[in-house]
C-alpha cells in the first residue's frame, strides 16, 4: 500500500537540525563513494518564467529511493501563490515497488537546500561569526537562516531583496524570532557587513561582485540550480582561495561554476562530499575566502524523502 503524507505532516517530521544531519550523512556518503546519481531533467517553461527539475539518486544503505519534482514560477507571488511547488514520489530500493507519494509542496526541498547551505558552511566558514548577510527575502532566505543556526552562533542579519516590501516584511519575521535584522540598500552594503552571505534568488545575470568579497568571507550560493542562473560576477570564484560544489558533474553543465570551469585550477574546485567525509580540507585559515556553489544533487532528496518517512513512522507506532 502507498502511503500519502502530506505537507503539515512532512513539516513537522522534519526541523532544521533533522535536516541538516541528514544531509550531512548524505554528502558523507557521497564523498566515500556511496551513491548513484543520473543527470537532471531541467525543464523551461519560458511562456510563464517558470520551470521544472527532476532529480533522483541511489544512496548504498538507504532502503528508498526519491524521485523528486520540483516547480520554480517567481511570477505566482504577484497571484498570491507560492513561487515554489513539487512532490516525491518514493520506491523500495530492493524491489522498486512504490512505497510513499510525499506531498511535500516543495517543503522538503527547501529544507534540504538550506540544510546543505548549512553543512558547506560548518566546513567552511570562520567558527565564529557576527554577521550573516541575505540575498533574496523568499522562503530559501527563511531555511537558510534557519538551518545555518544549526551550526553556528549569530544574532544578526542583513538583507537586501528587489522588492523592498518582501525584504521588510522579511526583516520583520527575523525580528520576531529574535534576530537583530536590518534591511540593506544594497548588495555591496550587505557584502561589506557579512562573515557568511548566502545568495537565495533567480537571478540569471551576476549580483555579487569580486571587488566586494572581504578576507575570511564565506559564501553559500545556491540559486545557479538550472542553465542559465547565475548570482556570482565570475571574478568571485577566480579569486576565492577554495571553491566547492556538491557535484563536479552538476557544475559543469550548470551552476557559477560552468561559467569560469575552463580558467579554474582543478585544486581549488572540490565536492563537498569530499570535505564531509574527511578525505579533503576545507578551511585553512581565518583569512581564506571560500565559496560554496550548490546546484542541488538527487541524493539530497532520497535522503530527506528517507528520514520524512522514517520520522512519519516512528509518531504513527
Amino acid at each position: 500500500m502507498v502511503r500519502i503524507i502530506d505537507e503539515p505532516a512532512l513539516r513537522r517530521a522534519i526541523t532544521p537540525a533533522i535536516a541538516v544531519d541528514v544531509i550531512r550523512d548524505a554528502f558523507r556518503a557521497d564523498g566515500e563513494g556511496r551513491t548513484r546519481v543520473p543527470p537532471v531533467i531541467n525543464l523551461d517553461v519560458p511562456a510563464h518564467r517558470g520551470e521544472f527539475h527532476i532529480k533522483t539518486a541511489y544512496i548504498d544503505g538507504v532502503s528508498t529511493i526519491a524521485i523528486k519534482i520540483a516547480s520554480g514560477f517567481p511570477d505566482n507571488t504577484v497571484r498570491g501563490l507560492p513561487s515554489g511547488s513539487g512532490l516525491m514520489a518514493v520506491f523500495d530500493a530492493t524491489t522498486g515497488l512504490p512505497v510513499a507519494l510525499l506531498l511535500d509542496n516543495g517543503f522538503l526541498t527547501d529544507i534540504r537546500t538550506a540544510a546543505a547551505g548549512a553543512v558547506a558552511a560548518d566546513v567552511l566558514a570562520r567558527k565564529r561569526i557576527d554577521v550573516v548577510g541575505i540575498i533574496g527575502s523568499g522562503v530559501q532566505a527563511r531555511h537558510q537562516i534557519h538551518c545555518l543556526r544549526v551550526v553556528r552562533d549569530f544574532h544578526r542579519v542583513i538583507a537586501w531583496s528587489p522588492t523592498r516590501e518582501r525584504l521588510e516584511r522579511y526583516c520583520d519575521e527575523l525580528r520576531a524570532e529574535g534576530y537583530d535584522a536590518r534591511a540593506a540598500a544594497s548588495i555591496e552594503e550587505v557584502c561589506a557587513a557579512a562573515d557568511v552571505l548566502v545568495t537565495t534568488t533567480p537571478s540569471r545575470s551576476p549580483l555579487v561582485q569580486a571587488a566586494w568579497l572581504r578576507a575570511g568571507m564565506h559564501v553559500t550560493a545556491v540559486g545557479s540550480d538550472a542553465p542559465g542562473k547565475r548570482e556570482l560576477d565570475s571574478e568571485c570564484l577566480r579569486r576565492a582561495d577554495l571553491v566547492v560544489v556538491d557535484r563536479l558533474a552538476q557544475g559543469a553543465e550548470f551552476g557559477e561554476v560552468s561559467y569560469v570551469r575552463d580558467s579554474l585550477d582543478d585544486g581549488r574546485v572540490v565536492e563537498l562530499g569530499t570535505l564531509v567525509a574527511g578525505k579533503k580540507v576545507g578551511r585553512t585559515s581565518d583569512d581564506q575566502i571560500t565559496i560554496a556553489d550548490l546546484t542541488g544533487v538527487g541524493f539530497q532528496d532520497t535522503a530527506i524523502a528517507a528520514a520524512a518517512i522514517a520520522a512519519r513512522k516512528s509518531v504513527t507506532r
